[in-house]
């Protein structure tokens, strides 16, 4: 058993309408009338209101080689990792000489050393804190960096955590590209990340009274799934090249979701002897409108049980792998809708392969009770 003691969401401070963005990108993405009417309509439906940009949105068009961009990406992105972790560690009550692991997921910034080495010096972490850095998991990687951090703390119990996400999507532009896929992700990703900090069975909560009382409210993992849909290698993810990280994008893949997630989600539930019915706050991955209304179906939920995941998309956008981790801070009270004492909750989130990552939680009941 590992908590979830504290998330906290992080955007940059750049922050504009849709319209805006939409206008701005038009000039940089293609000439051609049709294709920027294009644009504008994939911007207008959406479901994005605003985002919020590592850069102010006038020096996105001097951008260069992939070179410029990725540097900007590790430093915006560094400064990024850093508010979220200061404060999910002020919100669980801990200084960073308490955190034994470390794990960062991104698929916008590529580094060796990694973000996370990084981190350990600006933020004071031990150095013989343990890493892990992953790359590659894209959307997916918030719902499996807290599968993974699970795994860790149930070899060791008496250890705290931080999961880290920072996804700097804009700076991905590939300028002078009308392709539908890239017309798509121009209006659909936003910047942003999240810090989770998670706590093993056996590791006490700190004495002061704050910082119990969001460790007594500390939903539980209860399990995790993994899963990959054949025949979908080619459906998501980046074409990497001289201009950088170019969008794959298929108009398929819904279908892929609406296939293969109830099955997925019944055989997570099934392992903890709960049924889809059971779950009362469902944290899915704002990947857009169709992934949206293609989980909604195929588990035949209630209507306003996506209600965080459309909330979080209208107002930052899709942000990767940060974005699952900005649903589930909402459903524990640092967001705008609190799950109900003793629900369980699914985090699921979709990224390249296409590979789903579902997570189950239980938040305590009141009692201080949660399996």
């Amino acid at each position: 058993m590992s908590r979830i003691v504290a998330v906290a969401p992080v955007l940059p401070d750049h922050v504009y309408p849709q319209a805006r963005i939409a206008d701005e990108l038009a000039g940089l993405l293609t000439a051609d009338p049709a294709r920027r009417a294009l644009l504008t309509r994939l911007h207008t439906s959406c479901g994005v209101e605003q985002r919020h940009l590592a850069l102010p949105l006038d020096r996105y068009g001097a951008l260069g080689s992939f070179d410029e961009t990725n540097a900007l990406a590790t430093a915006c992105g560094l400064d990024l990792a850093e508010r979220a972790v200061r404060a999910a560690l002020a919100g669980a009550g801990l200084e960073p000489h308490d955190v034994d692991h470390v794990m960062l997921t991104s698929v916008t910034t590529i580094g060796a050393p990694s973000m996370d080495a990084m981190l350990v010096e600006r933020l004071g972490l031990r150095p013989d804190v343990t890493r892990l850095p992953s790359f590659g998991l894209g959307c997916a990687g918030g719902a499996a960096g807290l599968a993974r951090v699970h795994d860790h703390l149930t070899a060791h119990p008496d250890q705290v955590a931080v999961l880290v996400s920072v996804e700097l999507c804009s700076l991905t532009l590939q300028r002078d590209d009308d392709s539908t896929a890239n017309l798509v992700a121009g209006g659909l990703f936003g910047d942003g990340g999240a810090a989770v900090v998670m706590a093993g069975r056996d590791r006490p909560a700190p004495r002061a009274a704050a910082a119990r009382h969001a460790w007594d409210r500390a939903p539980v993992v209860l399990g995790a799934r993994s899963a990959l849909y054949p025949g979908t290698s080619d459906a998501l993810g980046w074409q990497v090249g001289g201009s950088g990280l170019r969008i794959v994008l298929s108009g398929g893949l819904p279908d892929a979701v609406r296939a293969h997630v109830a099955d997925d989600a019944k055989a997570l539930l099934t392992a903890i002897g709960a049924v889809p019915d059971d779950v009362g706050a469902w944290l899915v991955h704002p990947g857009g409108p169709k992934i949206l209304e293609a989980v909604q179906e195929a588990l035949d939920l209630p209507a306003g049980a996506l209600t965080r995941s459309w909330a979080n998309l209208a107002r930052a956008g899709n942000l990767s792998s940060a974005s699952v981790l900005h649903v589930l801070a909402d459903a524990m009270d640092t967001g705008g809708s609190p799950a109900a004492p003793g629900s369980l909750g699914v985090a699921l989130a979709f990224g390249p392969g296409v590979g789903a990552e579902l997570v189950a939680l239980r938040w305590p009941d009141g009692q201080g009770h949660a399996a």
